[in-house]
């Protein structure tokens, strides 16, 4: 329960600054000369990147929203395939990151901390499997 409340809080905050105020965190994370280029130059661009900002913020919003719910599911079959799910997404978003992020010479130094960090979500998710697996067959 710990664990997914733990990433739906995550996911909650992340998805609801993603949603409103993107500006401010790619000049935090990137600096303001990366943040001004991924913004985009056009008042076409910028809008369409603010939408899909938004709409990837209120995704994760979503998840986050459905991390918490799962959260207090007590059936142990269905965590175990649900952290599982999990592992594979971490995994997953970890290959996307070094084989494609990494090419886009504005998200080449930032994506190495980001694939650390789907790294160690997904090792949550193998911590919590474990200790699962503990608990089974005790």
């Amino acid at each position: 329960m710990l664990i997914c409340l733990l990433h739906s809080v995550i996911a909650l905050s992340s998805g609801a600054l993603m949603m409103f105020r993107m500006k401010e965190i790619y000049t935090f994370t990137h600096g303001i000369e990366t943040a001004t280029k991924l913004l985009g130059s056009t008042p076409h661009d910028q809008l369409l990147i603010r939408t899909s900002d938004s709409f990837s913020g209120l995704l994760l919003f979503a998840i986050g929203l459905f991390l918490f719910m799962v959260s207090f599911i007590e059936d142990m079959d269905f965590q175990s395939f649900f952290a599982k799910g999990c592992i594979f997404l971490h995994v997953f978003m970890a290959v996307w990151r070094f084989w494609f992020e990494r090419r886009v010479e504005d998200l080449a130094w930032d994506s190495v901390r980001q694939t650390v960090g789907d790294i160690l979500l997904s090792l949550s998710w193998v911590f919590f499997l474990v200790c699962s697996w503990g608990e089974k067959y005790d």
